[in-house]
């Protein structure tokens, strides 16, 4: 009985890689922004990720235990990325009682909702986050300022926040530029928003660990910020003074963020490069279009979600030939 074969349906692919070994480092990854998001708000930025990562454990170990009647597995490491992913995606003053709910939210409609890992079609950190968006609108865009900012003020209008308020209002570019961070700033950090959009250059660098990991491939995110690039780039050469170079909008918001860390979440994008690289096209155009005709400033969490519902249809669209197939 010891020598009988079990058999089960492909792919029998072996390697030394496990969800275990995938997610933490993910989780490696994101620490140079959540070191650096940490010195930029101060322990608030500490205390929101701390809850939010201990929040998602518990709520998935709760979950699984007495609802589902499964044996929870929380030690596989996806919760603290979710964790520390919505946490990247809030204010750092954020009340605690927020961010639970927003906690449960991610775990337990965006992801054990579908039946947990390897199951859910939306990246469940910005399920949370868009929730939180849509039922607490003040409380998630009342950003604080920066502690090296100086500023004798509680909270901050976001770069993006500013120069949408400012085109409404009927200002030009060049009116507005004064009042805007230079790139230079954006890349490294000094300026206001949410945990995980402090530092472009921070997030860049866990981008190349996670490729020279093999974690993610260099469809999405390259797809991601060339179509922003694009699109953005267009419309800045059709009228400068209404529409802000491309360069910025790449660096300012969460397009990095999520060009990195949540469109290339291998559960929710699609499984070949030329799928992904559709998907990141997508995600780009609609990201440009929210931001400039839209009613939010930002538009990239809303994108990914779209695309992440239409990565099905990608995979059938995308799949590879059939090994001695006709189509």
């Amino acid at each position: 009985m010891s020598n009988l074969l079990i058999v089960s349906p492909s792919p029998h692919i072996h390697s030394e890689d496990s969800a275990q070994k995938i997610m933490f480092r993910v989780v490696l990854a994101m620490m140079p922004a959540l070191v650096w998001s940490v010195f930029v708000f101060g322990i608030d930025g500490l205390r929101v990720t701390f809850i939010a990562v201990a929040a998602c454990i518990a709520f998935e170990y709760l979950i699984q235990r007495f609802l589902m009647k499964v044996e929870p597995v929380i030690t596989d490491g996806s919760a603290i990325v979710t964790g520390i992913l919505l946490a990247f995606n809030v204010p750092s003053n954020l009340p605690w009682w927020i961010i639970l709910i927003g906690a449960l939210v991610a775990i337990g409609i965006g992801k054990l909702s579908f039946g947990g890992l390897g199951n859910n079609i939306f990246n469940p950190a910005l399920v949370g986050r868009v929730f939180l968006l849509i039922s607490f609108p003040v409380q998630m865009t009342s950003w604080p300022v920066t502690i090296q900012s100086g500023i004798d003020a509680v909270t901050s209008a976001t770069p993006l926040s500013f120069l949408k308020e400012g085109i409404k209002n009927g200002k030009s570019i060049s009116e507005l530029a004064g009042g805007l961070p230079n790139n230079i700033d954006l890349l490294f950090g000094n300026t206001g928003g949410s945990l995980g959009e402090v530092s472009a250059i921070l997030l860049i660098l866990g981008g190349l660990y996670m490729l020279v990991k093999k974690v993610i491939t260099w469809h999405t995110p390259v797809a991601v910020l060339g179509s922003v690039f694009i699109f953005s780039g267009i419309l800045w050469l059709i009228n400068p003074e209404l529409y802000i170079n491309p360069v910025f909008q790449i660096l300012t918001g969460g397009v990095m963020l999520g060009a990195i860390f949540m469109a290339t979440d291998m559960v929710t994008s699609p499984m070949t490069g030329k799928g992904q690289i559709i998907y990141g096209i997508g995600i780009g155009l609609i990201t440009i279009s929210i931001r400039t005709w839209g009613a939010y400033p930002e538009g990239i969490s809303f994108a990914i979600l779209l695309m992440n519902a239409v990565t099905p249809l990608i995979n059938t669209y995308a799949k590879p030939k059939l090994f001695g197939g006709y189509k």
